[in-house]
């Protein structure tokens, strides 16, 4: 199965311009914790809730500071829409990560997919790939009693 046949089409997203408090809002509208930034159909961005917190509430940013002065544009990851399903899922588990844009072969926005959509198109076992990897401990610890 293709990412095309599982993916959201239709992507809410936002503009580089939006306000931190207009996205954060958007973003509670449609519980997403991440959401990506375009200029028309171009992937510029990203924004998390992680950004906001972070990048504009510890940094004494107001809420009506612009997307572009704290969201993520460097490393952004995305999957294509023709690659296969459980290449992307695999891959999501790895980056730790729940939810990816999806461009065409031309890198223009086309969707978004998410552990729902996949879970929901292929079943349990590409989202349960992607779960154990987001539920990977990063280290052990030892204790000595």
């Amino acid at each position: 199965m293709r990412v095309s046949e599982a993916m959201t089409r239709g992507v809410k997203l936002c503009t580089p311009g939006q306000t931190i408090r207009e996205v954060a809002r958007t973003m509670a509208e449609i519980d997403a914790g991440a959401m990506p930034v375009g200029e028309g159909d171009r992937l510029v961005g990203m924004i998390t809730d992680r950004d906001i917190a972070v990048r504009a509430v510890a940094q004494g940013k107001g809420p009506d500071t612009p997307v572009r002065e704290v969201m993520s544009a460097e490393g952004l990851m995305y999957c294509y829409e023709d690659e296969e399903l459980d290449h992307v899922a695999k891959n999501m588990g790895e980056i730790q990560v729940r939810r990816l844009p999806v461009l065409d072969r031309n890198k223009r926005l086309v969707g978004i997919v998410s552990l729902a959509d996949i879970a929901q198109s292929a079943g349990v076992r590409p989202a349960g790939n992607a779960v154990k990897g987001l539920s990977k401990p990063g280290g052990t610890r030892s204790q000595k009693g």
